[in-house]
């Protein structure tokens, strides 16, 4: 790609630090190395924003979707209404799947919530096309690699969801995994609602930064006793909430993803938004499950 913009006369820097995605854009990056454009290769659009001029460059799968999605019409056996989702790689191919699942039988419903660019597509903390269905099928299929976009819909929506994986050409369940997150989710708040010092974290990042949530998390923590710190990061590490051992608790108000795929990580519970309320008593364990666990950042 860099040698592509110098072909083209200009001069190419490359961030070298991870990207977790289309939330995570090199905006004050950009505009410090006084660059006049930022390009952002593998996503769509999430982050609106006129101060950079930016151009998103859709990384697409050329794989076929066929094969993995047969393979997983087994695992869908129980159900006749199916929703169909996927990342921005496979959008175009949604029309494949999708034919495939009715020459088997199933009803088919793509969800488009008009929050993502296109209908049927997730990703890491929106599932907003997944939960506008939710009630009109009785499972998901995520078509794409690997099993972390499918757990979000499965906690999002609280229905089963396979996996076919054109790149491996298989399918699978994400049954146990999304089992073990909630065992881990129910320990988090029973240990959160013991805690009487709180850090609220504010991602740092351009798609992930909720001041608004953050303040009036740390305002329902006072009213009922407890003490809340602020805390500013682009990071959500263990490494980077040690550095607070008074701290008993924290609520993620950035990625919600790293309070739940990596909280055997973390040394003390850090919550989403959602669980925080059923630590305050506004809501219950039960209403999470209905709820689901995501809120976008965007």
């Amino acid at each position: 790609m860099a040698s592509v913009v110098e072909r083209a006369g200009a001069l190419a820097v490359v961030s070298a630090d991870p990207c977790y995605g289309a939330c995570d854009m090199a905006f004050q990056d950009a505009q410090s190395l006084g660059a006049d454009l930022l390009v952002h290769y593998g996503h769509s659009e999430m982050t609106r924003q006129e101060w950079m001029p930016t151009i998103y460059f859709e990384a697409k799968a050329v794989v076929s979707v066929k094969s993995a999605v047969g393979k997983a019409l087994p695992l869908l056996k129980p159900w006749k209404n199916v929703g169909l989702v996927t990342t921005v790689q496979h959008a175009d191919m949604l029309g494949e799947a999708r034919l495939t699942l009715l020459e088997a039988g199933k009803s088919v419903t793509i969800g488009d919530s008009g929050r993502m660019k296109y209908a049927g597509q997730v990703v890491g903390c929106d599932y907003s096309n997944a939960e506008a269905v939710a009630q009109d099928v009785e499972a998901f299929l995520f078509v794409g690699g690997g099993r972390f976009h499918a757990i979000g819909v499965a906690l999002a929506t609280m229905k089963p969801t396979v996996v076919a994986d054109p790149y491996e050409r298989r399918a699978y369940t994400v049954e146990n995994e999304v089992k073990k997150i909630m065992k881990q989710r129910s320990a988090s708040i029973s240990e959160a609602k013991q805690a009487v010092k709180f850090g609220v974290l504010i991602g740092l990042k351009s798609g992930q930064k909720r001041l608004n949530a953050a303040l009036g998390i740390k305002e329902k923590l006072g009213k009922v006793g407890k003490k809340a710190t602020l805390l500013a990061l682009r990071e959500v590490t263990p490494e980077a909430l040690m550095q607070f051992p008074i701290i008993e608790a924290f609520v993620n108000t950035a990625c919600p993803r790293a309070s739940l795929d990596d909280a055997s990580r973390f040394l003390k519970p850090v919550l989403t938004p959602n669980e925080i309320l059923v630590v305050l008593g506004e809501s219950t364990w039960e209403e999470l499950l209905q709820r689901g666990w995501f809120e976008g950042t965007s």
